[in-house]
């Protein structure tokens, strides 16, 4: 090839590359935990390949296994989750002071009065007529997540699949075809699989103890919808200085204003002594398996930055990147 065509070949590869990343890009979130999913469950791949004597065994019955005891849990509380912050800011929205809204998260709405079932034909079209719209509304918005949720389980655990199954001869095709070093390459990728580490075990698992203590103490002191506000918590704790203070306390205020002075008191405890104590505990031994190279200032902007630009799948792209460019400029260093 000579000299004048080479350039006109690496716009080519810029622009497909590109064109890849766009054709891509609604599929990352999968990709990226199936990427990580994979590295996490390798040591347990390795076994099973010796166990089942087959990789493609190994990798179908690791994947199952993935999808029976992380996947379905996960979705399932991801959606309570969903619906229960929508009717609690709802419930809030409707409320018309910040103590009743207090009042009303601590110690639950009062019943709604469900419409009367229609006796007769004017009556049963009036019903349809107050609430179909919102019933096709709901039911669409339903549908339209259910099948952007069920796309992205194909490619996560499809991804899982593919990247135990024939993880190692992918990396070896991108160490062959990479415009990068090998070691440069190499050590993307191991800040790579760092941040997936760190966030997954390092954070997720702080967070997940925190939010699961958090939930077995508001169903037992009575506090409604303790299976929403309880998740909350554990992501709550990720925030520095109030952590998950900031969805204890005020319902322990709610408490104490509602009349409950002993469970608010219960609270409190709970809150202080053990909720509290988790992080202080866990954090640093779930840190040895998951350390996260990014200092905690930087981490908390790039998380709650992604989410501002991307929504919530930014929590994760956002840690990223900023691990990788802290990486590529530490490379640069080294070669200057």
């Amino acid at each position: 090839m000579n000299d004048g065509q080479k350039p006109a070949l690496q716009w080519i590869v810029a622009g497909l590359t590109l064109a890849l990343v766009y054709v891509c890009w609604p599929l990352w979130p999968s990709l990226v935990l199936a990427a990580w999913t994979a590295a996490l469950a390798r040591p347990l791949f390795v076994r099973l390949e010796r166990g089942l004597r087959g990789r493609r065994r190994a990798a179908t019955a690791l994947s199952l296994l993935l999808l029976l005891v992380l996947a379905l849990p996960l979705a399932l509380l991801v959606v309570g989750v969903i619906f229960g912050v929508q009717e609690i800011a709802r419930t809030v929205a409707e409320t018309s002071s910040a103590t009743n809204a207090l009042e009303t998260i601590a110690s639950g709405p009062e019943r709604p009065q469900l419409p009367r079932l229609p006796t007769d034909l004017p009556s049963a079209i009036d019903l349809v007529q107050r609430y179909g719209a919102q019933g096709m509304n709901v039911l669409s918005t339903v549908a339209g997540a259910a099948a952007t949720g069920l796309m992205a389980l194909f490619v996560y655990f499809g991804g899982s699949f593919v990247f135990l199954h024939e993880g190692a001869a992918t990396w070896r095709w991108c160490e062959r075809h990479s415009p990068l070093p090998r070691e440069h390459l190499e050590r993307f990728g191991a800040a790579f699989h760092e941040t997936g580490r760190g966030l997954l075990v390092g954070v997720g698992l702080t967070s997940a103890t925190q939010g699961l203590v958090a939930t077995i103490g508001y169903a037992s002191l009575g506090i409604p919808r303790w299976w929403v506000l309880g998740p909350i918590t554990g992501l709550a704790s990720m925030l520095p200085l109030l952590g998950s203070a900031l969805v204890w306390a005020p319902l322990m205020l709610g408490l104490f204003l509602t009349g409950h002075p002993i469970r608010a008191s219960i609270l409190a405890f709970l809150g202080i002594a053990v909720i509290g104590t988790v992080d202080n505990v866990l954090r640093p031994v779930f840190a040895r398996v998951g350390a996260l190279q990014i200092p905690s200032f930087l981490l908390f902007v790039s998380v709650f930055g992604g989410i501002a630009t991307l929504g919530a799948w930014g929590a994760i792209l956002g840690p990223l990147v900023v691990r990788l460019w802290m990486e590529a400029l530490t490379l640069r260093r080294e070669q200057a």
